[in-house]
């Protein structure tokens, strides 16, 4: 296991870990008792929760010598891929803890596509940018979400807006699915930008 030790310490998994249940608690501490509370209505909170979360792990998308990275005897690929699906999967885990031990932001389906349209969004970061910039594609996206006005609710309203969309909406599944496979796919062959 000490290899798993090293891969964790190189990629700052224990800082990204840090700080991802240090956003959680913030917003636990923040808002006890606040919350939409239904299971239909999303509070804008878990968008911000989320990204957060993905722009944490996100940043060890790469290790301290991509050089290192490209010619280990080692296959990158399976290890690239669980990384990825292990950062969006703590962020997830992250937000649902927070609505388990108080108010409800959104629906589980809500936070498990989202999460993972996210986490390919800064693996397709990593590949464009660089593992250090990983984190511009997800805020970009929340940033879009925030601030442009609500979309036709047609397929392309849909598709566009699969972020916040509500649960149940096949348009916005899908899209939220390719992100994470075509980013993931292409991180785990190309890996990040140098």
């Amino acid at each position: 296991m000490r290899w798993l030790t090293l891969y964790a310490r190189s990629r700052q998994v224990p800082a990204s870990a840090a700080a991802v249940t240090l956003v959680a608690l913030a917003v636990w501490a923040f808002t006890r008792g606040d919350g939409t509370g239904g299971t239909e209505a999303m509070d804008p909170t878990a968008f911000f929760v989320l990204a957060a979360g993905v722009a944490a792990g996100s940043v060890g998308f790469g290790g301290q010598d991509l050089a290192l990275d490209r010619t280990a005897a080692i296959r990158w690929a399976p290890r690239r891929v669980a990384h990825v699906l292990l950062v969006g999967a703590l962020a997830g885990a992250a937000l649902l803890t927070v609505q388990a031990a108080g108010p409800r932001f959104a629906p589980t389906e809500v936070v498990l596509r989202d999460s993972a349209g996210l986490v390919g969004l800064a693996a397709l970061g990593a590949v464009l940018c660089g593992a250090h910039l990983a984190w511009t594609l997800p805020t970009a996206w929340l940033a879009f979400t925030v601030l442009v006005p609500p979309l036709p609710p047609d397929a392309v309203g849909k598709t566009v807006g699969w972020m916040t969309s509500p649960p149940g909406t096949e348009a916005s599944t899908w899209a939220a699915a390719a992100l994470l496979l075509t980013g993931s796919a292409l991180y785990a062959t190309a890996g990040p930008r140098r």
